[in-house]
């Protein structure tokens, strides 16, 4: 089949067993992965670009040829570089420094316009905090006033979630048979937790949280650490439009050290070149399996992909 544009790329991933990482974990279960990071934008960004922009084209409040304004790690913003390019609007990614400088580039080479923002006093390269974010969102805010812009707002715009409610959900259930028992996901603007969750839970799926430890404002836990290396969530937002009355099971706090080990191991064992937020998923899956869900079928998302952090600690330098 051939297809129109990028656009209608954006979907129907795979789903992989990871028995050998499963196995070198000696873990007594089953763990799936969704291969978002396969995407055109490297990213499960995608699906929410595409559902937003779509959904403000078809209701009218953004109209042809108008500017786009929104805040991003890198992911959304290229997600949205690809729709927006496509669709004739000119976009305008606000990002921290404290992201890697891949996404920035890549979101440049798609025809964005990348502002980046520098971090808070004291702020560490590869990064973001909180306070980082809202210096972000200050900037982002400016520059739609500024641009006459429609403002994307994946934290708020009701197409995020949708776009795994109908998409990402309901895709892994039928790929995985109707077997999968658990679901975890790293919180960003929790869209893809929110969304995937409303699809999944009612049939009876299990679905958690996913936040780095130190920095866990969803479970009320420590809020001592809120620098960390896993970019895009975890800013220490204790509320979050998406997860709102969203059916959760719990929370589960990874560190970054995990996070990246994990990581680590998805590319050695089973040739998946995914980034922090995916080892921070493996790692929750695992902790799940070894605890409260021994046995289950767990469901993944490998959010992004292993190029996006080659400038970061993610990843040893080749000796």
């Amino acid at each position: 089949m051939i297809l129109p544009s990028a656009i209608e790329a954006i979907g129907n991933t795979p789903l992989v067993d990871l028995a050998r990482v499963t196995a070198a974990l000696g873990l007594e279960g089953r763990i799936l992965g969704k291969l978002d990071y396969l995407l055109p934008g490297f990213s499960k960004k995608d699906r929410a670009a595409r559902a937003i922009i779509e959904a403000a084209r078809a209701d009218g409040t953004l109209v042809p040829g108008q500017p786009v304004v929104e805040l991003t790690s890198g992911n959304m913003g290229t997600g949205l570089a690809i729709v927006c390019g496509l669709l004739g609007h000119p976009f305008i990614a606000v990002m921290s420094r404290g992201n890697s400088v891949e996404r920035a580039r890549m979101m440049t080479a798609l025809g964005a316009e990348v502002v980046l923002v520098d971090q808070a006093p004291g702020g560490t390269p590869g990064q973001v905090s909180g306070a980082d974010l809202a210096m972000v969102e200050a900037e982002a805010q400016r520059l739609t006033v500024e641009r006459g812009a429609f403002r994307a707002d994946q934290f708020g715009h009701p197409g995020n979630p949708a776009a795994h409610e109908t998409g990402t959900g309901p895709e892994i259930w039928h790929q995985s048979g109707g077997t999968l028992e658990v679901f975890v996901d790293f919180v960003g603007s929790g869209g893809t937790l929110g969304g995937t969750a409303r699809c999944l839970a009612p049939k009876g799926v299990r679905c958690y949280a996913v936040e780095p430890a130190g920095a866990e404002a969803l479970s009320g836990g420590a809020m001592d650490q809120p620098d960390h290396p896993i970019q895009g969530g975890g800013y220490g937002m204790a509320r979050l439009d998406h997860l709102r009355d969203a059916p959760l099971s719990g929370t589960v706090a990874v560190s970054g050290a995990q996070a990246r080990d994990h990581a680590r191991l998805l590319a050695r064992h089973e040739g998946l070149f995914a980034g922090y937020s995916a080892g921070a998923n493996l790692a929750a899956a695992a902790h799940l399996l070894r605890g409260a869900e021994r046995g289950r079928c767990v469901g993944i998302v490998l959010c992004d992909s292993g190029l996006k952090y080659l400038s970061t600690d993610l990843w040893p330098e080749a000796i």
